[in-house]
């Protein structure tokens, strides 16, 4: 199947038995960039109705990067259901562009509450707001839609600007490399050659063992 093109996976959901399926792979991945896990997709199955979907997992080939399971779950519109949405961060700080400061993502996912059709693909962040390194953005600060409830701590910093390292930080962090690297190559230093020509651990000179001289116990 997949040497054909297409992705084996599984339709799931609250009161719904399993149903196996196969997406093309092109359909799948560009679905899955335009809609990600949290916004809502109609599946069409030969034979049987439209399934409103959401993508829930899509399992990846770590060497060649390419789908080859996807879980899809099904959903009821009537129904609210709890999912994680991305966060998109967008907008232009003055502390980064006039004090050089480092944007600091702390927050990459928020959980949400909403109908199927009302979870948005992603949420923004405007980083705008922060104007000095001692300003912050929180979850409660996030501008969102009346139809989605947030669920997570509002109180927790989603991103906030630190200062640009200065030059003896940098030095400071330089200093800590070498001296790590030379702790690796004391390691290295150790070893010894043996005379078949393997790497052995040098080790500290042992007593001789009584009876050894002559080959003799």
């Amino acid at each position: 199947m997949r040497n054909s093109g297409f992705v084996p996976g599984v339709v799931y959901g609250k009161g719904v038995g399993n149903i196996n399926v196969s997406v093309g792979e092109m359909l799948l991945s560009r679905a899955f960039k335009e809609a990600g896990e949290s916004a809502l997709l109609d599946l069409e199955v030969d034979g049987d109705k439209t399934r409103h979907v959401l993508i829930n997992e899509v399992q990846v080939d770590p060497v060649k990067g390419k789908p080859i399971h996807v879980d899809f779950l099904e959903v009821r519109l009537d129904q609210k259901i709890k999912a994680e949405v991305p966060l998109s961060f967008v907008g232009e700080s003055v502390a980064i562009k006039e004090l050089g400061g480092v944007l600091v993502k702390s927050i990459q996912h928020i959980e949400v509450e909403a109908f199927p059709q009302d979870l948005p693909h992603n949420i923004e962040v405007d980083i705008s707001s922060i104007n000095t390194f001692e300003d912050h953005i929180k979850i409660g600060d996030i501008k969102i839609g009346p139809k989605v409830k947030i669920l997570s701590d509002v109180s927790s910093i989603v991103a906030s600007v630190v200062p640009p390292r200065s030059e003896e930080e940098l030095e400071a962090l330089k200093g800590e490399v070498v001296e790590d690297v030379s702790k690796v190559e004391g390691v290295v230093k150790e070893e010894k050659t043996s005379d078949e020509g393997e790497a052995k651990p040098a080790k500290e000179s042992e007593p001789k063992t009584k009876g050894s001289e002559g080959g003799k116990e």
